[in-house]
């Protein structure tokens, strides 16, 4: 996996920061680098580090709450997809910012750009990574990922 600093300038650029609570596009409630708070609540302990986020938090709080996110998800590609451990360190990435995006379930069930990345057919899983409602929704992301997935190289 990538560092973890350059995880979070580019999950930056793909999601924004936003520091008071807010609708993502798909309706749930939001904070700082993407942090959905209905799938993701703000547990007990991250709250008393960030203190009272209903109104709002600061930069290094929503950095603080990026790297659990980030730490979590990457725990949950590790556990649910079987070869995450063969692929190179850009793939890795570019699987952990879609599953960052969808959820882990979201991700799981781009079962055909899996199983062509299983076999190391990435040119055949960044076609499936572009023939969905995901790249429809987020566009250019989804093409930086597709790319990512084929190449093996981040470019913004």
């Amino acid at each position: 996996m990538l560092d973890i600093e350059e995880t979070i300038t580019r999950l930056c650029i793909h999601e924004g920061i936003c520091l008071k609570p807010y609708k993502c596009p798909a309706g749930y409630l939001t904070i700082g680098v993407g942090r959905n708070l209905i799938t993701n609540p703000i547990t007990k302990a991250e709250e008393k580090v960030i203190g009272d986020w209903r109104h709002g938090i600061t930069k290094n709080a929503a950095f603080y709450l990026l790297r659990n996110d980030i730490k979590r998800v990457e725990r949950e590609c590790r556990q649910n997809i079987g070869f995450w451990r063969n692929l190179d360190d850009e793939r890795q990435y570019a699987l952990l910012d879609m599953a960052f995006n969808l959820g882990i379930k979201g991700l799981l069930q781009f079962k055909k750009m899996l199983s062509e990345m299983a076999i190391g057919n990435y040119r055949g899983a960044a076609k499936e990574c572009l023939n969905s409602k995901y790249a429809r929704d987020v566009g250019k992301r989804a093409e930086r990922i597709a790319k990512t997935i084929e190449t093996g190289e981040f470019k913004l």
